[in-house]
């Protein structure tokens, strides 16, 4: 890596920090909105699930990521993972909308089974994150960058409760018709968009050796 500069290596670490900002927020802004996601969905009995269905999905995949990083591009990982964590907030987001669906069951059941595919999405954001870092920085400088990683799960445990509660309670009278809680997954589109673009455009292949 050593043909990129300072500015190259601190444009991809942003990128990544940003795609990571996005599976941390999304952690402690949905715990905020599950009791009106229950009221709405229903299915109470299944409540904790929409939490633990998103933990499993991602603790299974970060082995997975971390044997794709020494066979593809990481760059490649990092769009993958991205685009599969947002497809599945946009699910999230539209679960129990159309009403029960043919083997999925009723809103709740969509619910859980859109938030594995955000997790297993999400388990990308947080592996490649380490793996970025380590091959962009060499070991004696790898714990400075690793600590943005601590402060990025710090600020998201501060926003997230406050953002969920806004979106929430205040967010259904931004389109009619849909309710305030959806949103607490809509908004990581916009900002997995930016992350996207900073990833497209500002970071290289990064081939495993």
């Amino acid at each position: 890596m050593t043909s990129l500069t300072a500015r190259d290596r601190s444009l991809i670490l942003t990128g990544v920090l940003l795609a990571l900002f996005l599976g941390a927020l999304d952690q402690t802004i949905v715990s905020t909105a599950l009791p009106r996601i229950a009221e709405d969905l229903g299915g109470l009995e299944r409540y904790a699930w929409v939490a633990t269905s998103y933990l499993l999905a991602s603790t299974c995949f970060v082995p997975i990521y971390g044997r794709l990083a020494d066979l593809v591009s990481r760059r490649t990982i990092e769009l993958w993972a991205i685009g599969l964590f947002l497809s599945g907030s946009a699910l999230c987001g539209m679960a129990g909308e159309f009403g029960a669906l043919p083997v999925i069951g009723d809103g709740m059941n969509q619910l859980i089974l859109f938030r594995a595919i955000q997790g297993a999405g999400g388990a990308g954001l947080f592996a490649m994150a380490f793996i970025v870092i380590a091959d962009l920085y060499p070991p004696a400088e790898r714990g400075r960058y690793q600590g943005f990683v601590g402060a990025v799960f710090g600020i998201s445990s501060i926003l997230g409760p406050l953002l969920g509660g806004l979106l929430t309670d205040h967010a259904g009278g931004i389109i009619p018709g849909v309710a305030g809680w959806r949103w607490v997954f809509y908004v990581n589109l916009p900002f997995g968009a930016l992350a996207l673009w900073f990833i497209v455009t500002r970071m290289p292949p990064l081939e495993p050796r």
